[in-house]
């Protein structure tokens, strides 16, 4: 039987705000959004906003363990790193169980969509939301390329077959990690594997000044980082390289996510803005917070029509997976932006991201019911622009979510057996 809920103002991203919206659910779809005042079996949700489940363009799920992020505010990229590398060997690290606790995380916050970079194939047998999993890739050396890519290729046949009889898969991706742990003779093949098998890539890019360094004068700390490693290839990256040069290799994917791109400069903002049909790129706003970055080029981005998602990155440099506190976020950091934009970021433009707009994104008839509900604040706020503001300027959060058409149990309590 059909459910109907009423909300003082429903979001569908893709269409203007309805204010006494009603939104109808069959099974697990949307069956039709609007002012439907003849429905029947309707819930009445009172004062909040109903808005479609966020999308997580990029996290790792793998510290979600973590009670703290690693480090200080402000701390140097590759000491970061190193505590990174130290938390990754301890002893239990290859469980599951961080995924695990990640996706529960994300969901009670209503995240029902991400993107997770993955390093074990273990990391892939859970999944209580709609998830697309990047398996990261890590070869610097010239000699590691081989292997590397021979690597990649079983983890992504293992997690093929272990999910050959699910009813929705997750989706795998590639993650050359970053150009300072993936040399350009690897990264070619990656994005031809991925072109050849239709798969989504995703890459760190311009995460620092010291990679901007690295990448163009071959020397720093990420150079001092590789060589203690045993890592170090002095021919693997050409001197003068910048960012650039990795976009364009990376343009012949079928689908790419530039996670982070903190330092990217105008004409490489304008290439991702003209590439938009296949390029996305994927703020992480509290992250970018927690490392004292300049301030983000979001509003160059803007201009050259880039169309930007946001990600949480992870609990080793966040205090949580919470979007909505991402959203929150941006609009604190860039005033200027309009509150259905930043709305935009959270939700349909993270689905153009990964590929599954057609399912999720907006609250669209057809699409999957993957809803949020949010008390709205208190207030002389009448127009849903005052509304989508407000609950941007506090520290609101969803009290209700439903996945597939099926309400949670609690926000605080989301059911791990979902599918």
């Amino acid at each position: 039987m059909p459910i109907s809920l009423r909300a003082r103002v429903v979001f569908p991203v893709d269409q203007p705000p309805i204010q006494g919206g009603v939104v109808t659910i069959e099974g697990e779809r949307i069956a039709s959004v609007g002012h439907n005042r003849a429905a029947e079996n309707v819930t009445d949700l009172g004062d909040v906003a109903l808005l479609p489940g966020f999308v997580n363009a990029h996290t790792h799920l793998e510290f979600s363990d973590l009670r703290h992020p690693l480090g200080h505010p402000g701390i140097g990229i590759v000491d970061w790193i190193r505590l990174i590398i130290g938390e990754r060997a301890r002893g239990d690290k290859w469980r599951a169980e961080p995924v695990s606790l990640g996706q529960q995380e994300s969901l009670a916050a209503g995240t029902t969509t991400l993107g997770d970079i993955v390093t074990n194939s273990a990391a892939t047998c859970f999944t209580c939301v709609d998830a697309t999993f990047f398996h990261e890739v890590i070869g610097f050396s010239r000699a590691r390329a081989e292997s590397s890519l021979k690597a990649l290729i079983e983890r992504l046949e293992f997690a093929v077959a272990t999910y050959t009889a699910a009813d929705m898969p997750p989706t795998q991706g590639v993650s050359p990690h970053a150009p300072y742990t993936v040399s350009p003779l690897l990264l070619q093949p990656l994005v031809t594997l991925a072109h050849r098998r239709n798969m989504p890539l995703a890459m760190h890019l311009a995460e620092s000044r010291e990679e901007l360094q690295f990448l163009h004068e071959g020397i720093g700390p990420f150079r001092d980082l590789l060589e203690d490693r045993s890592m170090w290839d002095a021919e693997a990256v050409p001197r003068g390289s910048t960012p650039h040069d990795y976009l364009r290799t990376l343009a012949h994917a079928p689908r790419v996510l530039i996670i982070h791109g903190n330092y990217l400069v105008e004409d490489e903002l304008d290439f991702l803005g003209t590439h938009r049909d296949r390029m996305s790129l994927v703020y992480c706003p509290r992250t970018h917070a927690y490392f004292q970055h300049d301030l983000y080029p979001l509003i160059t981005a803007q201009k050259h029509g880039v169309r930007v998602a946001l990600g949480t990155d992870s609990r080793a440099s966040n205090p949580d997976l919470s979007l909505f506190a991402e959203m929150q976020h941006v609009s604190r950091a860039h005033p200027t932006i309009d509150p259905h934009e930043v709305l935009r970021m959270g939700t349909l433009a993270g689905a153009e991201a990964l590929g599954r707009d057609v399912e999720v994104g907006s609250i669209t008839p057809g699409k999957r019911a993957d809803l949020i509900s949010i008390p709205l604040v208190n207030g002389a706020a009448t127009s849903p622009d005052q509304m989508l503001a407000g609950l941007l300027a506090t520290d609101r959060a969803p009290v209700s979510v439903w996945l597939n058409g099926r309400r949670l149990t609690g926000p605080n309590d989301p059911s791990p057996n979902l599918r």
